[in-house]
């Protein structure tokens, strides 16, 4: 399987540009490589999840481009919302939510793609209250619909104003937060992991992720990233609606 480590490490240096984990590219990989998906592609997707958005968090953190506080505090509501989403997702019809989703992954990808931003600056007091209430939202909403809401955090803050680049690397502090937590609740199913094979994929995400996130942090343009990151959010927009709405 040495195709998968350098297939990770191509897809960690992408998505550590983009403050993402990468998990939901992770999982179904390692399912269709023939990895048990309870116990074997799910606990391992989340370890390379967390090890690719911490890696580009210390790389983003050197380079004073996180808002501390606004990632700190959405990725402590994503962390205690997103199980209170679980809770009611047995009780909520989610074709509506993940309809809702898809609707505003859409026009965040074009709200990106064309470079709209408001005009004024966000007060301190309004970074706070963007973390709690974007945060809690976001995370209760994951939960609901069973996705994770690192794609959302960059288009959300870029929308109240925090510069692109800033964004992702904000993005990434949250999205550690969430994937953690993520992973310390499946670990615990893992059985008899490959060690060899996770050993493998947690460098090549970690070497991945760091390049990647140099290169976003040194060398790529804010215009550069808005464009990325909306090419990748139409593609999960379509996704959402072709797989959990149309064929479902």
């Amino acid at each position: 399987m040495w195709h998968i480590p350098l297939l990770f490490f191509f897809i960690a240096f992408v998505f550590s540009m983009l403050g993402m984990g990468g998990s939901q590219i992770y999982i179904p990989i390692l399912f269709w490589s023939g990895l048990d998906f309870k116990t074997q592609a799910i606990p391992l997707g989340m370890l390379l999840n967390v090890v690719n958005s911490s890696s580009a968090t210390f790389t983003y953190w050197r380079k004073k481009l996180i808002d501390l506080k606004l990632g700190l505090l959405f990725g402590i509501t994503m962390l205690v919302f997103a199980p209170l989403g679980a809770y009611f997702s047995k009780i909520v019809p989610t074709k509506f939510l993940i309809f809702v989703f898809a609707l505003f992954t859409f026009i965040s990808a074009t709200l990106m793609w064309i470079g709209w931003q408001p005009d004024s600056r966000m007060t301190g007091k309004g970074k706070t209250w963007l973390g709690l209430l974007g945060g809690s939202g976001l995370g209760f909403l994951a939960g609901l619909i069973g996705r994770g809401g690192g794609s959302f955090v960059v288009p959300l803050l870029y929308m109240a104003g925090i510069d692109a680049k800033a964004a992702a690397a904000t993005s990434a502090l949250a999205v550690t937060f969430s994937g953690m937590s993520s992973f310390l609740s499946h670990i615990a199913i893992a059985a008899k992991p490959d060690w060899v094979l996770w050993g493998e994929c947690v460098l090549a995400v970690f070497l991945g992720s760091q390049l990647g996130s140099n290169f976003m942090a040194s060398r790529l343009k804010g215009k550069a990233v808005k464009k990325l990151f909306a090419v990748l959010l139409y593609l999960i927009a379509i996704v959402l609606i072709v797989k959990d709405i149309i064929l479902k």
